[in-house]
């Protein structure tokens, strides 16, 4: 870490991002408590709820705007960290931290519901957030995102945006919106980790370096300048991400992979046990319901 320092402050903890976020998270407090009342049907959040959305807030700008994103464009296995956190991790934990109050509110404007018709049903989210992020990993779009300043935040806006409505059909609460039955939805879970197997297989099981932005200096240049001021850059006089001496490319690049898997497999495997204990509370509650509401004298036959 202390070897980051030298990139500023501002590189490294990127204050307007957290600015941003802080402005969210006051945002969510203020609606949820002081503002309530002003909408329909408005309920106490959980301290739950809160955790979870707060906890997705810290998360977000830790990855997108704390250490690991310095640290992603010099070495490939923080970015796959990245990666994985921002748009496997972040987005179930914002939507469990909505109340339904609030999700069925921002739900009622047409806009709203004609991007969800569009991109939340399950096939099309499902295929969308997997084959764009797996097209995002092939070099030759990935070291040409990498290195521009308009195609870099658009390609990740859009990658968070589907990654939303990929998560959209598990975790709703709305009746209107529901889509997918309990076992759908985790059979729709481990499709994703399917889908997104042959991008990490690539990348783990290639025998040679794949990516320019992390092997050639002027790639690697062009593309810190995403987070680090140009003339701090000159002034550093660096050859190339291997200043920092941690990890050959190839190890880092298969330690990427690895990662990639691995904190998709317990984010997946977290929420398949979720929907399915859920499932289970579900199901024994109508139980209770319908053996009160038969008469005393057919139970006791």
């Amino acid at each position: 870490m202390s070897n980051l320092w030298i990139f500023g402050f501002e590189a490294l903890w990127s204050p307007v991002f957290f600015v941003f976020m802080l402005a969210v998270l006051v945002a969510y407090f203020l609606i949820i408590g002081k503002y309530r009342t002003r909408f329909p049907n408005a309920e106490k959040v959980s301290k739950r709820q809160q955790f979870y959305f707060t906890s997705g807030i810290v998360l977000l700008y830790l990855v997108k705007g704390g250490p690991v994103d310095l640290l992603g464009h010099i070495i490939f296995s923080a970015h796959m960290a990245e990666m994985a956190i921002m748009f496997i991790a972040v987005p179930p934990l914002l939507l469990l931290g909505l109340p339904t109050w609030l999700l069925a509110h921002i739900v009622s404007y047409r806009l709203v519901q004609l991007i969800l018709k569009s991109f939340a049903k399950p096939l099309i989210a499902l295929f969308v957030f997997n084959g764009l992020f797996s097209i995002y990993h092939l070099p030759v779009v990935f070291d040409t995102v990498k290195q521009s300043q308009l195609l870099h935040p658009l390609t990740l806006a859009v990658l968070f945006f589907t990654s939303v409505m990929m998560w959209w059909p598990v975790l709703n609460p709305l009746p209107r919106n529901q889509t997918l039955s309990e076992i759908k939805k985790i059979g729709y879970i481990f499709a994703n980790g399917m889908l997104l197997t042959p991008a990490c297989a690539l990348i783990i099981f290639a025998s040679e370096p794949l990516f320019m932005t992390y092997t050639d200096p002027q790639a690697w240049m062009q593309a810190m300048q995403l987070c680090v001021p140009a003339d701090t850059l000159s002034s550093l006089h660096l050859t190339g991400p291997d200043f920092l001496h941690w990890i050959p490319v190839l190890e880092d690049q298969q330690a990427g992979g690895i990662v990639m898997k691995i904190i998709q497999e317990i984010v997946y495997g977290t929420m398949i046990g979720y929907v399915f204990f859920k499932w289970v509370r579900e199901e024994r509650e109508k139980d209770k319901a319908q053996s009160y509401s038969v008469p005393p004298y057919l139970s006791s036959k």
